[in-house]
């Protein structure tokens, strides 16, 4: 039987604050704790590196999907549970979202925005319901909340549009969202 499964979205860099790095390791580490499957970019470098070695070290599986030219630039990480190749980032994307039963994103740069955007454009669809969290470390995800919050104010989008969107500063925040939202 495969576990429940979560997407995390999330840099291919550290970033600048070392609290990134901290809460990706806790989200890997919880993940796995929770005996649920981490879904990710099958990268090696960044934060995707950190959340899949914590998820590793604390036993969990892992299910990486990872585009034929980010293999080398990503360094793929070959050691997963399962390793998907696929010829594009839409594959990439749709392979992720369609093997996870909720999406995490962690501070990262246009990778993720663009990754983020898509999964909140199809739930605002229909076509997934699946919960989105932004783990919002340090407050990183603050100028994102007030750019979906502008959005609504400015009748570009549904108010429920806000109601797609989760938030937790820390990992037992997100592991607390999506214990009520998988069980």
């Amino acid at each position: 039987m495969i576990p429940k499964s979560v997407c995390v979205y999330c840099g291919s860099r550290p970033g600048r604050d070392a609290a990134y790095s901290d809460a990706a390791e806790a989200l890997g580490t919880a993940i796995a704790s929770e005996n649920w499957r981490l879904v990710y970019g099958a990268g090696d470098v960044g934060l995707m590196g950190i959340v899949a070695r914590a998820a590793q070290a604390a036993g969990g599986e892992t299910f990486g999907v990872i585009p034929t030219h980010l293999l080398a630039r990503e360094v793929g990480k070959t050691d997963l549970t399962h390793l998907v190749v696929t010829e594009t980032m839409h594959e990439r994307k749709k392979v992720m979202v369609m093997n996870a039963d909720a999406i995490v994103v962690l501070p990262g740069g246009a990778g993720s925005l663009d990754e983020f955007f898509e999964v909140l454009t199809w739930r605002q669809l229909g076509l997934h319901d699946k919960p989105i969290v932004l783990l919002d470390s340090e407050g990183f995800w603050g100028p994102l909340k007030a750019l979906l919050h502008h959005v609504v104010d400015e009748e570009f989008a549904d108010r429920s549009l806000l109601d797609y969107v989760q938030s937790a500063e820390s990992a037992h925040g997100v592991v607390e969202i999506l214990r009520r939202a998988l069980c």
